[in-house]
């Protein structure tokens, strides 16, 4: 029986999938689209939050944090119930009614970048309310920026900012979520083979102990108050595990709630429904089945045909285990006012990441006591694979329960009249 890598680079289906390219045309569109807030209509695997769906959330990137998962424990904080660990905003949606698309937008968006791989290179995230179970979340979105590169994985390649304004049912403004994606060809990133050297990380007895210590000494600073004045400059976070990284991790991470909207993996009929919407999202695999593009992720076959060594995380996960990092660093009392990240390294298969970070500062400003931060991954290569800072609102003997931050004035009213336009047109 022949290899299937090699079956699946010369079958006429992989040719086809890495033919798409970048193009001016394209470029020249995204540019054009920047600054049309929509709706989102998307809906999200969950579209309200409860109690129990929180907790899978948190599970699904292996957070036990009682905050999030016992209803009993949070219920005597000063939340008064579980809250939703704050990233979770990202993939809670119920659709949104609004005003019609203009058929210009409508003309820009036709096939954009179709065929061209789409991957998270980081993220900025602006809190301003906890999620409490019964919360629906509804947002719209936006792009910012547009650029162009030389990318050493992929060649030339397409950076965009999309910003996602995530509300409630209120009209409050939960969260605002700036995504980073990185755009690329298939076929460059096959050629080029930047990572084909790397390696399958395996690991010895005595190496999974080392890495079953870090496990077992984390600890979650709960109800236990950090206070701003027992917190200096320089200051070390302590240490956490994530990984080796299994497929396992990568279907906990859907069961908790990733649904990849707007692809949609599904099953059966509702899959041979969304290979008629969208059919460039799936190509054959070794056995001649569509299979959709996204399975590079847990499909080595695939990651590999298209310039990958093996299959890979969603820079997303990442980006949620450092909000447990956050989380269980700063306890319940505190509150995490912003984040900013970036994946500087695929995570593969096997791969083990250690988690530190330190005090960069500390400030006091509008009644309020910050500290800034700053975390990176390692993983077993020595490589640092992402790099992030936050703020962190601490409990003060001024003021032992922080607040969060105000919306800014112009978003706020936006949020409202976005809403309002909703139930205008009939929505829940």
């Amino acid at each position: 029986m022949t290899d299937a890598k090699t079956d699946i680079k010369q079958s006429e289906e992989w040719q086809k999938a890495v033919s798409y390219e970048i193009t001016d045309e394209d470029i020249e569109r995204q540019r054009k689209l920047i600054g049309f807030d929509q709706a989102a209509k998307t809906r999200e695997y969950i579209q309200m939050a409860t109690e129990d769906n929180i907790r899978n959330f948190a599970h699904g990137m292996g957070d036990d944090n009682p905050l999030y998962c016992d209803p009993h424990y949070a219920k005597k904080t000063r939340w008064g119930s579980v809250i939703a660990p704050g990233m979770m905003a990202g993939v809670i949606n119920r659709p949104m009614l609004g005003d019609p698309v203009p058929d210009e937008i409508k003309a820009l968006r036709k096939s954009l970048f179709k065929g061209v791989h789409v991957f998270v290179s980081g993220s900025q995230w602006d809190f301003y309310r906890p999620i409490f179970p019964g919360d629906t979340i509804y947002s719209f979105n936006g792009d910012e920026t547009c650029e162009v590169k030389q990318s050493e994985f992929a060649g030339r390649s397409v950076i965009t900012n999309r910003r996602d304004v995530k509300l409630n049912q209120r009209g409050e403004v939960v969260a605002v979520y700036r995504i980073l994606r990185v755009l690329t060809e298939r076929k460059t990133a096959a050629k080029k083979g930047k990572y084909s050297a790397i390696q399958p990380a395996t690991y010895t007895d005595e190496e999974m102990q080392a890495v079953e210590d870090i496990y077992a000494a984390e600890k979650v600073q709960g109800g236990e108050k950090r206070w701003f004045e027992d917190v200096e400059k320089g200051d070390p976070m302590g240490m956490q595990a994530k990984g080796p990284l299994t497929v396992t991790d990568v279907i906990c991470f859907h069961a908790g709630g990733y649904g990849f909207v707007p692809y949609a993996p599904t099953a059966n009929r509702l899959a041979h429904k969304n290979r008629q919407r969208i059919p460039a999202f799936y190509v054959k695999n070794e056995y001649g089945v569509p299979d959709v593009a996204q399975r590079l992720h847990w499909d080595p076959v695939w990651a590999q045909a298209i310039g990958n060594p093996m299959a890979y995380d969603y820079g997303v996960m990442r980006e949620n285990y450092l909000w447990q990092y956050l989380s269980d660093w700063a306890g319940d009392d505190a509150i995490i006012t912003h984040i900013h990240d970036e994946i500087r390294k695929f995570n593969y298969m096997g791969d083990v990441q250690k988690v530190t970070g330190e005090v960069l500062a500390k400030r006091q400003e509008g009644g309020q006591s910050y500290v800034d931060v700053a975390v990176k991954f390692t993983n077993q290569r020595g490589e640092e694979s992402v790099r992030a800072t936050a703020t962190i609102a601490l409990p003060s003997k001024e003021r032992p329960l922080p607040l969060y931050p105000a919306v800014p004035d112009e978003l706020a009213e936006k949020a409202v009249r976005m809403l309002a336009r909703h139930r205008e047109l009939g929505g829940d």
